[in-house]
């Protein structure tokens, strides 16, 4: 609030004017949408949920000490990289904060939030959100929120802070959609921005800054400890200029469930943000509940009903399709908003069908917000927006005793060991890198969308979106269009503690359960990029865009115009090709194949993976008889530009 302005107190919701108890939580909470209100309704202030906290004994202090140790000290395939970029030592800490609770008694140890912070401080300074000390029961699976998102803006001469979404059923004179925070509990916004991204892990400082802005009104309490304050004072701006105050409680709640996770060895191949997970579906309580309806509908086996504008999807938490107007013409945009799924042939069958839905003429996929999640997902999704063969990225384990015994008691990681044992005599650091995708299986389907395509970043996409990120970049499928100037720079495969403990019994194994419902996870394999970055890593580095866009007040308010706008101007500068095999016929031994063609100047054919013919051929229709097919199964057409590969199209026979 600058001096001269009006000030316009407000009376908070649950702050020292009328304060408000777990007997009677905030009125807006029963005001919500219909599919989330008995869930929100059950939420409690801080103070009430704290006062349950804290049950840990001193022994369940140190195995979870220990067993942090084997994690980061054995297993942890960052840890070189990250003791020389950022100058820590996280096994030097945990080593002596073992030593202190040697020296502590039942009667002596600090309260239980001061252990977990520690552990905090030493799994964050690592800058890794793959690596995680997960908080133990009552905090698992709770969030602390505020009713309200806050976004950054910076189409100005400087940054602002603006309020974009609001729970329903809260209300507060003159705050909406647009108002400016001006300051949070009494700091300058942008500092307070700041301060909070100190504290979070992100691998670089586009990625601490976004979980900066994010953390000021959701957190998850499972990746990081509740809020010291019990409630914030907004000072904020509204439309009219007036200057106010706003004092809001911290509300407690449980989170949406997870949707069910990989098992088998697909869970052996994820790649996620677990807060970032977290964050997720918690935005989607508070801020999209009709998401819930729909997925409550098709977990009963009901068709989903799509919000207006959109494409129904059978995986309304994972896909939002639809059609958008832009300066430069109509194109398809689709939102993937998570690749944490449990199959990745569902999810990729998925994506092709909602993209064949929508115009061919262009299409953006927009991966903001993706933490990641399955890497088969993200890197079969790939062969369908390219004709260009797909290079899977390969992974590498850090050398050590423990990893090298993991693998020998494993067939799907069998492919590792002979570097690993190499390692012995050569002293390497790292194993050899083998892909999690088998390169078949990353191109077993071809191209499915022939328009010029667009990849929109942010600084908040983690782990397999980074892969799929650096694999669309790095096989040139498209211009990458970032709003911040690198992804979160997550690149690896990440494995629970849990999972160590039940699917790899060594012997003499190292890991013990872990009490209280408590949990670690550690980067196990870490990625490495193809074509011309080959060998480059994506930890802390991520992916640059081709071009950058500054988010805009109205693409915060307005639903990205200006963004869409930026992403319609590259679609259109691009041409749309064709390559569909209208009609297919066999006869005496040949194949006869009907092409609708545009853009394209010849075309080879493959039977089985072999060369049978190339012709020349114009636009429009082409008719092309490929000798010797008698036993052939599937046949690939791929279509050239000026001696370019610009199309592909398989068919089974």
């Amino acid at each position: 609030m600058t001096r001269g302005e009006p000030y316009e107190p407000y009376p908070d919701h649950g702050g020292i004017m009328g304060r408000v108890t777990a007997e009677t939580p905030p009125e807006y909470l029963s005001q919500t949408a219909e599919p989330v209100r008995e869930h929100l309704a059950a939420a409690t202030q801080l103070e009430t949920f704290l006062a349950g906290a804290g049950t840990l004994t001193l022994e369940q202090r140190m195995l979870l000490v220990d067993q942090a140790l084997v994690l980061l000290e054995q297993n942890y395939v960052h840890l070189p990289l990250k003791v020389a970029m950022h100058a820590v030592n996280p096994v030097q800490r945990l080593r002596l904060i073992r030593r202190q609770l040697e020296q502590q008694t039942a009667a002596t140890m600090p309260p239980e939030w001061i252990f977990h912070s520690e552990m905090s401080k030493v799994f964050h300074s690592v800058r890794d959100l793959h690596t995680n000390y997960m908080l133990p029961a009552p905090f698992a699976g709770k969030i602390a929120f505020l009713p309200f998102r806050v976004e950054e803006t910076t189409d100005g001469p400087r940054p602002r802070f603006l309020v974009t979404r609001i729970t329903q059923g809260f209300s507060a004179p003159g705050f909406a959609p647009g108002v400016e925070i001006t300051h949070w509990s009494g700091i300058p916004i942008e500092q307070a921005v700041e301060l909070n991204a100190a504290r979070f892990a992100g691998s670089n400082v586009a990625a601490r800054r976004s979980r900066g802005v994010q953390s000021l009104t959701v957190r998850s309490l499972s990746a990081h400890l509740p809020p010291f304050e019990e409630w914030v004072t907004v000072s904020y701006k509204g439309a009219d200029g007036t200057a106010r105050e706003l004092r809001e409680n911290w509300q407690i709640v449980n989170n949406l469930p997870p949707m069910a996770g990989p098992v088998g060895e697909a869970a052996l191949v994820m790649g996620m943000d677990y807060e970032a997970d977290e964050i997720s579906r918690a935005n989607v309580m508070l801020f999209a509940p009709h998401v819930v309806e729909q997925q409550q509908a098709v977990d009963s086996g009901q068709a989903p009903e799509a919000a207006a504008g959109e494409i129904a999807s059978t995986m309304p938490q994972v896909f939002t399709a639809r059609t958008v107007q832009t300066p430069s013409g109509t194109f398809g945009h689709v939102r993937i908003h998570t690749f944490s799924v449990d199959s990745a042939d569902a999810f990729v069958q998925e994506f092709v069908r909602l993209i064949g839905l929508l115009p061919q003429n262009g299409l953006i996929v927009d991966v903001r917000d993706n933490g990641g999640g399955l890497v088969w997902a993200s890197e079969l999704t790939l062969q369908t927006l390219t004709p260009r063969p797909i290079t899977p990225e390969p992974f590498q384990f850090v050398n050590t005793p423990l990893n090298l015994r993991i693998c020998r008691s494993s067939r799907s990681l069998s492919p590792w060991v002979p570097s690993m044992e190499q390692a012995v005599e050569t002293g390497a650091t790292f194993s050899a890198g083998i892909p999690l995708t088998p390169e078949f299986r990353a191109n077993e389907i071809g191209q499915q969308y022939f328009g010029p395509v667009v990849l929109i970043t942010n600084a908040r996409c983690y782990s397999a979106t980074d892969i799929f990120a650096a694999g669309f970049q790095d096989h040139g499928i498209g211009t990458v269009l970032g709003t911040d100037d690198n992804t979160g720079a997550g690149g690896a495969n990440v494995w629970g503690q849990g999972l160590f403990l039940s699917d790899f019994p060594v012997a003499a194994s190292p890991y013990r359960p872990l009490p209280n419902g408590a949990g670690m996870r550690v980067s196990i394999r870490r990625s490495l990029r193809v074509g011309d970055r080959a060998g480059t890593p994506l930890e802390d580095l991520g992916v640059v865009p081709d071009e950058r866009h500054r988010m805009t007040s109205r693409d915060l308010l307005e639903g990205n115009v200006d963004l869409m706008a930026r992403a319609g101007e590259l679609l259109k500068a691009q041409p749309v090709r064709e390559l569909t095999i209208a009609d297919l016929t066999r006869a005496n031994g040949s194949l006869r194949l009907k092409l609708k063609t545009a853009n394209l100047d010849r075309v080879d054919v493959y039977l089985d993976r072999r060369p049978r013919t190339s012709v020349d051929i114009p636009d429009g229709q082409a008719d092309v008889t490929v000798p010797g097919a008698t036993s052939a199964r599937t046949v690939r057409v791929d279509g050239f530009a000026r001696g370019e590969l610009v199309a592909s199209r398989i068919r089974p026979l």
